[in-house]
């Protein structure tokens, strides 16, 4: 059972990844938006893209070396994501960006509500 939850937890990861570029797309994604002027799905293109180097290897190295992954859980996750990513790739692509703006407008207004009444 926690081998399906967590590869439901990379595939939720990786809908989300594919749709708003996931960690970049609090911070690089806004700024290519407003600062660089892109449109939405270049902005998300170019957040994923950039955030695979440095923060998929280099993270994860610094975190194996103090002996800080669990391998298993981190494949069955990366399986999650490789394939949730394509879906969410795949439902935002055929979207309005105006569409684009106001899901993931809702999701960060959800994210950031849970944190404040629930955070610890």
């Amino acid at each position: 059972m926690i081998y399906l939850q967590l590869l439901a937890i990379g595939l939720a990861a990786g809908v989300f990844a594919g749709m708003f570029g996931i960690g970049g797309g609090l911070i690089i994604v806004p700024a290519l938006l407003y600062l660089m002027k892109m449109k939405e799905l270049e902005a998300i293109g170019t957040s994923l893209a950039a955030l695979i180097p440095p923060v998929g290897l280099l993270g994860a190295a610094e975190y194996y070396k103090g002996g800080y992954i669990n391998i298993k859980y981190a494949a069955l996750i990366a399986a999650g994501l490789f394939f949730g990513a394509v879906v969410g790739a795949k439902i935002v692509i055929g979207l309005p960006p105006v569409v684009i703006r106001r899901i993931y407008a809702t999701f960060l207004i959800v994210i950031a509500c849970r944190m404040l009444i629930f955070g610890k």
